[in-house]
């Protein structure tokens, strides 16, 4: 495998996972966030999903993100009568996150991100050093 294309992979996979953990912030910070009147939906969990890209020039494969899309799980209710958003029952729906699943998938973002610099920092340093054999 040539360093140019280890150097472009990486950064795809670290593209990906940045994108990642954007939205897993933003499920994060929004966790509590209902709606205002009631029957309003509240924050709807985001998903992200992958896909394999090709680059058809140089036959090259790497990671994308195919789209943000939202979870389509139910609502969780919580019994708040006085929450402007309750229902007559006195039921407030609360935002489908669970704040659990979105730090373990923090640290699995952070890990493949992680793992993608640690590889383009050795590239770099691969062609750094061949560079220097050159001039030698």
């Amino acid at each position: 495998m040539d360093l140019d294309r280890a150097l472009r992979i990486s950064a795809a996979g670290m593209s990906v996972q940045s994108t990642r953990l954007r939205v897993v912030a933003e499920n994060l910070a929004n966790r509590d966030s209902t709606g205002n009147a009631p029957g309003a939906d509240p924050y709807r969990r985001k998903t992200v999903t992958f896909s394999n890209s090709v680059d058809r020039a140089t036959g090259e494969e790497s990671v994308r993100v195919s789209r943000v899309g939202t979870d389509a799980a139910e609502f969780p209710t919580r019994y708040e009568p006085s929450h402007p958003a309750a229902d007559a029952q006195g039921y407030v729906r609360t935002p489908n996150v669970n704040s659990f699943v979105e730090m373990m998938d923090m640290r699995e973002a952070n890990r493949s991100y992680s793992a993608n610099l640690s590889v383009l920092e050795t590239t770099r340093g691969m062609l750094t050093r061949t560079i220097e054999a050159l001039r030698g």
